[in-house]
């Protein structure tokens, strides 16, 4: 079988052809290393490798860079601008050297079958690979096809574009001997970021406290020591571009309450927002790091009742009862300004809320997504349904006046049995022109396609909202 086989190299005349020497480099040469992660899979990376170059053509071989680089963003260059020093081309070598890769190079070509006897004596016979195919190696040899060999083969060479480990490949022109700080960036796939927050409820209705973390994920198949670290924030366009497969990779997931104290800064990048973390970071690869983004305490929080409506039932007869028993939404919002002790960006994430118990003990009280939220702006996070207040909806009348106008009367029965009093907001989407009639709980004209009641309840009380509205399509 394919696995069994062993594969011997030797040199042969094929290494006296002229080539430019090659210099090695791996990531021990690094001397900074910056990692600039998005929220949208993939992010960019920035290398400063110092290597010792001869003179002349050399081909320069950066090894242990992400599996998953995109070989067209690369930018390669000398930090300094050294005019010693020419980048004439660029190359990714992603086909990683394995037994089968091996010998499907290897396919059509002359190897030799090692054959070792019970006394070690070793026999050697010339033969032609014919297939690979389903793992099992086919030859032609002189004496007839041989087939599921399991001993070792003898190979003349490692083909060309094989690599040990992924690798740029750089065709440099060095019109001078010596070290030299090579600098190299390119875009990656498999290095993002998301944002996760936890907003803590004070007892009653007292100020709550909420703390940002962000989720690093690196799947980019390359691990990075002592990185500077900066996340972009916001809406960023991505043009798909064609990339080799790969193999996926499992991340690990770290202890959230392992990381240390808020430690990144904001600063504004174009329409964008960039986060830089103040210390180095490891990111190894197929894991995943938290780190505290943010914090703020003190927060006042306000709990709004919603019950929405739907707009096609405005346009005919219902036929009496809509809904019966209908929990109403539960929606807490809170302004992030520096008042209320937030006033930072906060990027796209989830949000979880706690309440604590009466032990004291934190429970989940619900958790939602929040958009890109800029300073001076307020989040609206909904919680879920309220489990002691329900409604209940029926259409008292409905006239049609004309083809295109219509008259509809509703009645809203909304019970509170919790023991304390509420208001709950009930959200109308009337559409075409509209105009209420007559209304039992003020109404209010939101705009032009939103009719909104606020209406008090009592503990332990039922309230009823009746209301006409005409409307004309």
């Amino acid at each position: 079988m394919l696995r069994a086989c062993v594969f011997l190299l030797a040199t042969t005349a094929a290494f006296a052809q002229e080539r430019p020497p090659l210099v090695e480099s791996a990531a021990s040469d690094r001397k900074e290393v910056a990692l600039t992660a998005t929220q949208v899979g993939f992010g960019l990376v920035r290398e400063v490798r110092r290597v010792d170059l001869p003179a002349g053509a050399v081909r320069l071989r950066l090894a242990d860079v992400s599996s998953s680089v995109n070989p067209r963003s690369v930018l390669a260059g000398v930090q300094g601008k050294d005019p010693a020093v020419d980048v004439r081309g660029v190359e990714f070598a992603y086909d990683l050297l394995s037994p089968e890769r091996l010998l499907e190079r290897y396919v059509g070509k002359e190897v030799v079958l090692v054959d070792r006897g019970e006394d070690l004596t070793e026999r050697r016979t010339q033969a032609t690979l014919l297939s690979v195919s389903n793992g099992s190696p086919i030859f032609r040899t002189a004496d007839g096809i041989l087939l599921g060999r399991g001993g070792p083969l003898l190979l003349p060479d490692l083909p060309e574009g094989l690599a040990a480990r992924p690798s740029l490949l750089l065709d440099l022109e060095s019109r001078a001997r010596g070290a030299r700080d090579l600098e190299v960036a390119y875009l990656t796939d498999g290095l993002s970021w998301s944002a996760d927050y936890v907003l803590m409820l004070g007892a009653g209705a007292g100020p709550a406290d909420l703390s940002g973390w962000v989720t690093v994920e690196n799947r980019s198949g390359a691990s990075f020591q002592g990185a500077t670290l900066k996340l972009v924030a916001g809406q960023l366009q991505r043009t798909p571009t064609p990339m080799p497969m790969l193999q996926g990779r499992v991340a690990k997931e770290m202890d959230m309450a392992a990381a240390a104290a808020p430690q990144f800064q904001q600063e504004g990048l174009g329409d964008l927002h960039l986060y830089t973390l103040d210390r180095p970071v490891d990111l190894p690869d197929a894991q995943s790091t938290q780190l505290a983004l943010l914090s703020g305490s003190g927060i006042p929080v306000t709990r709004t009742y919603l019950l929405e409506g739907q707009q096609y039932w405005y346009r005919q007869a219902m036929g009496g009862p809509i809904e019966q028993d209908r929990p109403v939404q539960v929606e807490l919002s809170f302004e992030n300004t520096a008042k209320a002790g937030l006033g930072k960006p906060l990027p796209r994430g989830t949000i979880r809320v706690y309440q604590r118990d009466r032990s004291g003990a934190p429970q989940i009280a619900g958790e939602a997504a929040i958009d890109h939220t800029p300073v001076d702006e307020t989040v609206k996070v909904r919680i879920g349904e309220a489990f002691d207040v329900v409604a209940d909806r029926v259409q008292t009348d409905y006239k049609a006046l004309s083809p295109r106008q219509s008259e509809s009367a509703y009645e809203i029965s909304i019970r509170n049995r919790k023991s304390e009093a509420i208001t709950v907001i009930v959200r109308e989407p009337v559409g075409g022109q509209w105009e209420v009639l007559s209304s039992s709980v003020p109404a209010k004209k939101v705009s032009s396609t939103v009719l909104e009641f606020s209406v008090p309840l009592p503990a332990g009380q039922e309230v009823k909202l009746r209301y006409r509205v005409r409307t004309t399509y």
